[in-house]
């Protein structure tokens, strides 16, 4: 077996945490227990508190389009920080950081790794890590 191989299947394992698919926040404020399934098998809850705290951080709408949980992305190559994907969860982190700024929603944003403890005090179930290699 190929060292490329073994990592990807490694990469894998340690990312057996993350949702086998992750629901909206409409969805998930709308369940009487919301919760997703993870890949391997278990059972994940949020906290309601938290579903309406991040309701209250967007506009109208972008519940519909903001899917949970945030993934914060620890990348191999990009050492020293944690990369976020998608319109409004860029703007989810960056308002519970202080950094939003409503004339630039940028699709991705990195943020330095010291963050990451803060983004995860706020919102700790409903935000995970992934591991990433590119």
């Amino acid at each position: 077996m190929k060292a490329e191989d073994i990592l990807t299947r490694e990469i894998y394992r340690i990312n057996s945490h993350l949702p086998a698919r992750r629901l909206t926040l409409e969805e998930l404020l709308k369940s009487s227990e919301p919760g997703i399934k993870l890949r391997d098998g278990s059972w994940h809850s949020f906290r309601r508190s938290e579903l309406e705290k991040i309701s209250y951080l967007l506009d109208p709408g972008e519940e519909r389009k903001l899917r949970l949980p945030l993934v914060l992305e620890i990348v191999s190559e990009i050492r020293g920080y944690f990369r976020v994907r998608g319109r409004v969860e860029v703007k989810v982190v960056d308002k519970i950081l202080g950094f939003y700024d409503p004339l630039e929603e940028p699709e991705e944003r990195l943020y330095p790794r010291y963050l990451l403890t803060r983004v995860r005090r706020e919102l700790p179930t409903t935000t995970t890590y992934a591991f990433m290699t590119e």
